[in-house]
C-alpha cells in the first residue's frame, strides 16, 4: 500500500499514512502487550471476526489499487490514506495483529509486564517507521517510469495481487479445515 501510494502521490504526500501505520501500530503493540491476546483466548469469535473483516478490506484495498487511475490524472476521490485512516487500519491488519503478537510473545526486555509492553510498542514503534519508509519511498522512485499509463496499469494489477495473495495466509487454515472436513 505505502508503495503505491508513494507511486501515486510521492513522498511527502504519503508521510502521513506512513505516520498513521507507525502510531496504530505502536498502540496495537501496546494493547496485545498488556493482555489484548487473553481476550481473543477467551472469545476466539472475535479473532475470527477480525480475521474475516481485515481480509474483506484488503480485498477491497486491492481492487481500489487495481482499478486506480493514471499519475496525471486525479479524481476529487482519489487521495492518500490520511494519519488517522491508516492508524485505524491497523487494527484490521492481519500483518499486523500477527507480528504485534509474535513480538509481544516473544521478547522479554523488562520483567515487569508493564513496562516490558511500553518497551516492546517503543521499540516496535522506532523500528517501523523508517522499514515502512523503504515501501514509500521506493514506490516514489518509480514514478517516472510509473508515468507511463500501461506500465502503471501493470503495476497496479502487480501490487493488487500481491496485496491478495498476503492474505494466503490467513485463508490457509479455513481452506485446510473445509477440506479435511469434507473427506469421508
Amino acid at each position: 500500500m505505502l508503495l503505491s501510494s508513494g507511486a501515486s502521490f510521492g513522498f511527502r504526500r504519503t508521510l502521513p499514512h506512513m505516520v498513521g501505520i507507525s502510531c496504530g501500530f505502536t498502540a496495537m503493540m501496546l494493547a496485545i502487550a498488556l493482555g489484548a491476546g487473553q481476550l481473543f483466548e477467551r472469545l476466539p469469535w472475535l479473532y475470527r471476526a477480525l480475521e474475516i473483516g481485515s481480509i474483506a478490506y484488503l480485498l477491497y484495498l486491492a481492487w481500489k489499487i487495481a482499478t486506480a487511475g493514471t499519475l496525471s490524472v486525479r479524481h476529487a476521490d482519489q487521495r492518500p490514506m490520511t494519519w488517522i485512516e491508516a492508524a485505524a487500519f491497523q487494527g484490521l491488519n492481519p500483518k499486523a495483529w500477527m507480528m504485534a503478537v509474535t513480538g509481544a510473545t516473544t521478547f522479554r526486555l523488562h520483567h515487569d509486564v508493564g513496562i516490558n509492553a511500553v518497551l516492546l510498542a517503543v521499540v516496535f514503534g522506532v523500528m517501523n517507521f523508517p522499514a515502512i519508509g523503504v515501501w514509500a519511498a521506493f514506490g516514489t522512485s518509480m514514478r517516472r517510469f510509473l508515468s507511463n499509463p500501461r506500465a502503471l496499469t501493470v503495476f497496479n494489477w502487480v501490487m493488487a495481487a500481491l496485496l491478495v495473495a498476503s492474505t494466503l495466509p490467513a485463508l490457509a487454515p479455513a481452506f485446510a479445515h473445509s477440506l479435511g472436513s469434507a473427506r469421508p
